[in-house]
């Protein structure tokens, strides 16, 4: 039967709602799915969520980038402040929540649509990162993968006294930047073979490789309980997980705010702040 406890009002109806979530938690054998919404409260925004709406970002695609110069200096130049942002941003209540319940024995897997590293940095093991991070680089013709930081002092010694400023950060570290600030930028390309830099996540238009796809997908079906925390869902690249787990009969749990493309899948569905919740919800199993 599925319960989608959404917009209902009361305490009494939250209290039902939450404790259903210890329950199902407490039985373990919990497969973590994690997005933007997770990261909200380290002041990393989202793209659907209140911050994503209020920004409107358009995210550079792969076509984009790699047919266009003009494209790969407006997105490096844009990056290499944004990604500051993301590079100091702290993990939060939920994230710590996450980790601690895989400590316990409780979260056999995390699968996040996140780039921030967030999940390791407070602690988690083993986190699938479903579109990459944003903390690794990959060159595009011989494939190797060096440090985000080994390239921001690469971009820093290539652009002496560039006066770059932002006021606005879009998703993904994406600065919003003046053109005059974007032409006068310049990128650096691989130290090994010369060939194209791009962060080592997934652009829109590009595929997830298969292997970790496939990785995903043996995850949700053989999970105990499929959680997913702060994603509205809306493309396929991580709902497909939640079917995936559906069609297994494996219950699903969504807790995020506002509603998301997978409530009519879940078992639960509870809009709520991921902080708190989670932190409750540790409190609670933990006791």
């Amino acid at each position: 039967m599925i319960q989608a406890l959404r917009g209902e009002p009361g305490d009494m109806v939250r209290a039902l709602a939450f404790h259903m979530l210890v329950d199902l938690v407490g039985d373990g054998g919990v497969v973590v799915l994690s997005g933007a919404g997770l990261s909200t409260e380290s002041g990393i925004p989202d793209y659907r969520g209140e911050t994503g709406r209020r920004r409107r970002a358009e995210p550079m695609t792969y076509q984009t980038f790699v047919g266009s110069a003009a494209a790969r200096q407006r997105y490096w130049a844009r990056s290499h402040l944004g990604w500051r942002h993301i590079a100091h941003a702290a993990w939060n209540a939920g994230h710590r929540a996450v980790a601690q319940l895989q400590s316990m024995g409780l979260v056999g897997g995390i699968i996040t649509q996140n780039v921030d590293g967030l999940h390791q940095a407070a602690g988690a093991e083993q986190v699938v990162e479903l579109h990459g991070s944003l903390h690794r680089v990959v060159c595009l013709s011989c494939g190797e993968r060096t440090s985000r930081e080994w390239l921001d002092q690469r971009l820093r010694a290539a652009n002496p006294g560039w006066g770059g400023a932002a006021d606005v950060i879009n998703p993904d570290g994406d600065a919003v930047l003046a053109d005059d600030q974007v032409g006068s930028f310049e990128i650096v390309d691989c130290a090994s073979c010369g060939g194209l830099l791009k962060p080592d996540v997934i652009f829109f238009g590009e595929n997830v490789p298969r292997p970790r796809v496939a990785r995903c997908y043996e995850l949700a079906e053989h999970a105990g309980l499929l959680l997913v925390l702060g994603s509205s869902l809306t493309v396929m690249s991580g709902y497909r997980f939640v079917r995936r787990a559906a069609e297994h009969g494996i219950p699903v749990v969504i807790v995020n705010q506002g509603p998301t493309r997978g409530d009519d899948d879940a078992h639960l569905a509870l809009d709520a702040p991921l902080g708190p919740t989670l932190t409750a919800l540790l409190a609670e199993l933990g006791s």
